[in-house]
């Protein structure tokens, strides 16, 4: 049984909505932590309904924030413990994506997500293993985890941009070709990379920029 997940929501400014994008937050935090970027997107996708749940349960590491799932590298926990929890908030994640595009009436072409940290780690594990492509997936700061299972188990490959800080001493930069590179193999065409200079872990405004062009191309805005 999955896991309902709370979230924040900004609705599109025009005030109907034919795209959404669902903001997936890193370890730690909360939806809140990324739904302040709808305020500088948003006038550039004015159609765009913004949507951004927390993960399914609190963080080991910070219990004011959540955790998609542990990470052994951080918190202690086991592999064993990580993949598990991977698995079961993909399940929770999917859950929740099925139940917003039937309420909002979408489907998979108008929808993205943008991912950060741990966030893109989920982007890049739930996306290519659904039925339908979404419109295109943007990560932040984030890994593939897995890449060895990536090629035996792809359904559909959407559109992915990696953006990255070349100064990140969490995540290293050196995660983001990885995760290209893999990605290539596992046969995606479009793959697109940002390398955002001088920044750590984080999301810097040449970073957003990329991203905002990504998204206006995937819903057909330019």
């Amino acid at each position: 049984m999955t896991r309902g997940l709370e979230f924040g929501r900004v609705e599109a400014a025009s005030g109907e909505a034919d795209s959404m994008v669902i903001f997936l937050h890193g370890y730690g935090a909360d939806g809140q932590d990324l739904l302040g970027l709808s305020e500088p997107l948003a006038p550039h996708l004015p159609n765009t309904l913004f949507l951004a749940p927390n993960a399914p349960e609190r963080c080991g590491m910070n219990p004011m924030g959540y955790q998609w799932f542990p990470i052994p590298w951080i918190d202690g926990s086991s592999e064993l413990a990580a993949a598990e929890g991977m698995a079961r908030a993909a399940d929770d994640l999917n859950a929740f994506i099925d139940r917003m595009m039937v309420e909002e009436d979408m489907i998979a072409e108008q929808v993205a997500l943008v991912g950060f940290s741990q966030g893109t780690m989920m982007s890049l594990q739930v996306a290519p293993r659904r039925d339908e492509a979404f419109a295109g997936v943007v990560g932040f700061s984030g890994r593939l985890m897995s890449p060895e299972t990536l090629a035996d188990e792809v359904v559909v490959r959407p559109p992915i941009l990696l953006v990255h800080g070349d100064q990140d001493d969490v995540v290293p930069v050196t995660a983001m070709p990885e995760a290209a590179e893999a990605l290539q193999e596992a046969g995606w065409i479009e793959v697109y990379a940002h390398v955002m200079k001088g920044t750590a872990h984080g999301i810097a405004p040449d970073g957003l920029q990329v991203a905002l062009a990504f998204l206006r191309h995937r819903f057909g805005l330019d």
